[in-house]
């Protein structure tokens, strides 16, 4: 692929345009987040260019990107890996998500639209047959876009931002450690009773049902350590 391809007009100051550098971040984090990519492997620009068929501005400024949120390391003069898994680490980003998603969770039952929850809607539906399926990757992505859709209906980019970071780093957990039909059956119907809390208005019901969603995840990752 060459780096002019798909111009733009919304150009960064290196002159790449932003649709590329954001589709290279996209493919590369999805590639860390499945294992592709794994823990503790070295990132070299010029492999990740052939892999994904990206120029290697766009990759280095998805390497930069991905390093900013937690994904990637740099090891001086080593160069950058795909940063391992720490356990420790999880315990920390859970602690975290079971204090933002439940605050998330609150403000979308008050603030969600319509066509929030009936995209909500279209996601379980969705769910229900990769559970059945056991599609692993179809599933990471829509828990991802489900989680999204709240934080989207929270009407809070600043919250919005910070889930997204968390999800996507709790996600490279869920691929390796917490994927099997029961375990996938049991996130589906948390997410149905988060999503009729939300539909109904009931702000104390969509706590509840948050924060049992995280600690489940939580319990299960100690378990299963």
């Amino acid at each position: 692929m060459n780096e002019n391809a798909r111009p733009s007009a919304d150009r960064n100051g290196a002159g790449v345009p932003k649709a590329l550098r954001d589709l290279a971040y996209d493919d590369i984090k999805a590639r860390i987040i499945t294992c592709a990519l794994k823990p503790g492997e070295y990132i070299n620009e010029a492999a990740v260019c052939a892999m994904t068929g990206f120029g290697r501005t766009p990759v280095h400024q998805a390497i930069d990107r991905l390093c900013v949120e937690g994904l990637i390391d740099v090891i001086p003069r080593k160069g950058a890996i795909v940063k391992p898994i720490s356990f420790d680490e999880i315990m920390q980003i859970m602690e975290t998500r079971s204090v933002n998603e439940v605050l998330g969770v609150r403000l979308a039952a008050q603030r969600a639209q319509a066509d929030e929850i009936a995209r909500m809607d279209d996601i379980l539906r969705n769910a229900d047959r990769a559970v059945r399926e056991n599609a692993t990757e179809s599933l990471m992505r829509l828990d991802r876009d489900f989680h999204g859709v709240i934080a989207h209906a929270s009407r809070n980019s600043v919250l919005a931002n910070i889930l997204s970071k968390l999800h996507d780093r709790s996600l490279r957990v869920w691929f390796v450690a917490l994927n099997s039909p029961g375990r996938n059956q049991l996130v589906h119907e948390e997410h149905e009773a988060i999503r009729d809390a939300i539909a109904a208005r009931n702000v104390e019901a969509a706590e509840t049902a948050m924060r049992a969603h995280v600690e489940s995840f939580h319990n299960h990752l100690r378990q299963n350590a």
